[in-house]
């Protein structure tokens, strides 16, 4: 039976000096010329991330109402009735709403230092006006130190199928809180956490007024709100303080809430 053994092919093609450098130098080129094509490709996803990240910024601080970055008292009168507050009073400028006429002009007013806030386009109705079928923010006004405020609008067929309802007509105080109170906290609302409730009359318009403590709201552990309603639309105003702010603001966000009317 024939037999064969295994030679290293280095014996039989011996590799030269000049062989083996030729081959190191081709092994760098290779390399260094997959380097070359990696680096353009690293390139451009960095390209892509840097356009990327602005755009979605952008997105998301898209302004939809007139909010400017500067002190209400910088371009607002002061009140009439109290000189230390000045009055914000909504015009069609304002909000898509407003413009629509799906909500009537409202006013209250502010320390002039507060600054108003920008609202999000998703939040502000401006994608379904006249005929939005959700509660939106009409405006939002802050300041670190005392609290918030926002305007929020619903629809009065999510209440009521009755037309032109006033808030008597939608029910109790009660009951229009248990509708609209996950828009006070931000989140949920629990019947445990309405405090008082009280009934205003301003002219020919009733409103509702309540003060909760909300210590799992995302507004705050403190809310004042106020409902009404008006042609097509219940429209309530929240103010709202974390606890620190509540200590030390709490008469002025009072005053705050008290003013509001439309």
């Amino acid at each position: 039976m024939a037999t064969a053994s295994l030679v290293p092919t280095s014996k039989i093609f011996p590799a030269s000096p000049k062989s083996a450098t030729w081959i190191k130098t081709r092994t760098g080129v290779i390399v260094a010329s997959s380097q070359q094509q990696q680096i353009p490709r690293r390139r451009v996803l960095l390209l892509k991330t840097a356009v990327a990240i602005p755009a979605i910024l952008q997105l998301k601080e898209s302004p939809i109402s007139e909010a400017r970055e500067v002190e209400v008292g910088s371009y607002l009168p002061p009140s009439p009735s109290d000189s230390s507050f000045v009055l914000f009073k909504a015009k069609p400028s304002d909000t898509p709403a407003l413009r629509a006429g799906n909500v009537q002009p409202y006013q209250f007013v502010l320390p002039p230092n507060w600054k108003q806030l920008r609202i999000a386009n998703i939040l502000s109705g401006n994608y379904c006006q006249p005929k939005c079928a959700e509660p939106w923010i009409e405006v939002k006004f802050e300041n670190e130190k005392q609290g918030k405020v926002q305007v929020v609008a619903s629809p009065l067929i999510r209440l009521t199928n009755k037309p032109n309802a006033t808030i008597e007509d939608i029910g109790v105080p009660e009951k229009v809180i248990a509708s609209l109170g996950p828009f006070v906290t931000g989140n949920s609302y629990d019947s445990d956490e309405l405090l008082e409730t009280s009934v205003e009359k301003i002219g020919d318009q009733t409103y509702y007024k309540y003060v909760l403590e909300t210590p799992f709201a995302l507004t705050g552990s403190h809310n004042l709100a106020k409902a009404t309603a008006k042609g097509n639309t219940v429209v309530l105003f929240v103010v709202s303080a974390t606890e620190k702010q509540w200590q030390s603001s709490q008469k002025t966000l009072q005053a705050i809430l008290d003013s509001f009317q439309l």
